[in-house]
């Protein structure tokens, strides 16, 4: 291994733990959200808004349902759940999307995961569908491999999910893992003032 090397191997083995980003290599660094710390508020920018929630668009293919479009939604309370299969963090919350799914289905909450791929592999729909038999995922899908959900909705991480009300606005947001107590509340308190 020539000096060369070795110095910048250090330098991005140094880059990766200390968690700084190589400028002009690593650009969505720049664009990224601060870190959040347990304790802190979720990110709910739509929260204020009340914006209205974009429609499904350019799903390739639908898994567990027919096509859905939010119009034939409105009335019932929506979880959209931007994910992949390939993102650790994604998998970690499909146990609670799942419960929640579980927990609320036959109360009025309609929980749509869009798959949106980040790497080639993801692509498949032979590959979602094995990831959803083994994550025991009987929501409905939509595989978004052009990114056009993703985009009206100006996705930018995942996982991400959305709360939709009865009426179509997007009433909560946030992106990560975590705050699973907070989006239960909050669907339970948009069925209950449903009932």
């Amino acid at each position: 291994m020539t000096f060369k090397l070795l110095a910048v191997s250090a330098a991005l083995i140094g880059m990766a733990v200390t968690g700084a980003a190589i400028p002009g290599l690593c650009d969505e660094a720049a664009r990224a959200t601060p870190v959040v710390t347990a304790d802190a508020a979720p990110i709910q920018v739509a929260a204020a808004s009340q914006q209205s929630a974009p429609d499904f668009a350019g799903i390739n293919t639908w898994f567990n349902s027919k096509p859905l479009s939010l119009t034939e939604l409105r009335g019932k309370v929506v979880l959209v759940d931007f994910w992949t299969y390939g993102c650790v963090n994604c998998v970690n919350t499909l146990p609670h999307v799942t419960e929640l799914y579980a927990k609320y289905r036959d109360k009025g909450l309609v929980v749509v995961g869009v798959h949106t791929p980040e790497f080639p592999f993801e692509r498949s729909a032979s590959n979602v569908q094995a990831a959803l038999k083994r994550h025991g995922i009987t929501y409905p899908v939509a595989q978004d491999n052009d990114s056009r959900t993703w985009s009206a909705y100006r996705n930018q991480y995942w996982p991400a999910q959305y709360i939709i009300d009865q009426s179509g606005k997007i009433v909560f947001q946030h992106a990560g893992e975590g705050s699973y107590d907070e989006i239960d509340r909050t669907v339970a308190k948009l069925l209950n003032a449903s009932s």
